[in-house]
């Protein structure tokens, strides 16, 4: 629940409040940090309604992993981090019912 309302929250500020409250820095310098610390490296990606990009970085065992938003205008900003990423297999869907849980 609070992970919802964490992504909810991020999704619905504008980027200005988001900065003042999370910690932010150009992509690259985002992605090569987290690169460098961790072995992080982006494994899924979907954008949001507001226009950024949502980023889920693991490190190859799913040791450590991050969620990021990245803004259009080059700025990302941490909106998650933890431990032991468990990666989940798609779910497929069946006719018209949608996915099946």
């Amino acid at each position: 629940m609070l992970k919802a309302i964490l992504v909810f929250t991020a999704l619905t500020l504008p980027l200005p409040a988001l900065a003042g409250q999370m910690a932010c820095s150009q992509r690259d310098d985002v992605l090569a940090q987290l690169g460098s610390k961790y072995k992080e490296a982006p494994k899924a990606a979907g954008v949001a309604n507001n226009g950024g990009l949502i980023e889920v970085l693991t490190s190859d065992e799913g040791k450590t992993w991050t969620i990021i938003l990245s803004m259009p205008n080059g700025t990302s900003c941490l909106l998650a981090a933890g431990e032991d990423w468990q990666s989940v297999a798609a779910v497929a869907a069946q006719g018209d019912q949608g996915p099946q849980i």
